[in-house]
């Protein structure tokens, strides 16, 4: 969020659109389609130091809301900032030591071409089977199956170690879990309204909140031989057919 080539963060919640748009930066005239969400405001309502409790980080705030929607403990704590603040979430800065309470946080902290990790809460799908849930096999629909064509079917030996381990593939709630997609596009930053053009998966309904994250991934540069002068001629990419039509128009 201070510094964005290092730690960025930021509450934001999803938009009720799913869209297309064109951005520059493919230079291409394909449309790409981009999850639109509401980037803040977000407001600093608590500050952590070392000498205080031991470490450094700012807690921020999203969404304000009416103060009767909130309790009395979390309309207390969230008035230092000025404001009544439905979501609040800590995050540990580099430079957390340079905002204060009651500093707003806005779209612009990202821009066109960053990429970022997003943690949000997926959706539910309720108490589903094995085969929705863990992709098992349906069992063959002919003679013999019965009742049971979806069902998970044996599951390990009975004697050793006569039990079921857990996380073992089988029917159970489905969603409704945290979940982080790393590495997506900002395509775009609207300042105006706040809101900022995600290309890739984002995880959660319309309407969840999510956090935004300075991608912890970085992407390495691909290094071809023919870049690097290398080319083997027994490989077949370096070899060049004379009777092709690409060879004879070069």
């Amino acid at each position: 969020m201070i510094n964005k080539t290092r730690r960025s963060i930021f509450l934001a919640s999803l938009s009720a659109v799913r869209t297309y748009c064109f951005a520059d930066r493919w230079k291409s005239p394909a449309v790409i389609p981009v999850t639109v969400i509401q980037a803040g405001p977000c407001t600093v309502v608590q500050k952590k130091t070392e000498e205080k409790d031991g470490y450094t980080a700012v807690q921020l705030g999203f969404d304000e809301v009416p103060e009767k929607k909130l309790s009395k403990p979390e309309a207390g704590h969230s008035k230092k900032s000025g404001k009544c603040l439905r979501v609040l979430k800590e995050f540990k800065l580099d430079k957390a030591d340079e905002l204060n309470v009651g500093d707003e946080l806005t779209a612009t902290v990202f821009a066109p071409g960053d990429r970022v990790d997003i943690t949000g809460i997926s959706k539910g799908h309720g108490y589903q089977g094995a085969v929705k849930r863990c992709g098992g096999h349906v069992q063959k629909k002919s003679h013999g199956g019965g009742p049971v064509h979806r069902h998970s079917g044996s599951m390990g030996s009975s004697t050793d170690p006569s039990r079921i381990f857990k996380g073992h593939n089988g029917a159970g709630q489905m969603g409704n879990e945290q979940v982080t997609v790393m590495n997506l596009d900002v395509v775009q930053v609207d300042e105006e309204l706040g809101v900022i053009a995600v290309r890739g998966a984002v995880p959660g309904p319309r309407g969840g909140v999510v956090a935004l994250r300075t991608s912890t991934k970085k992407l390495a540069e691909k290094h071809t031989a023919e870049a690097a002068g290398r080319v083997n001629p027994q490989k077949q990419s370096a070899r060049v057919n004379p009777q092709k039509a690409s060879a004879r128009n070069k």
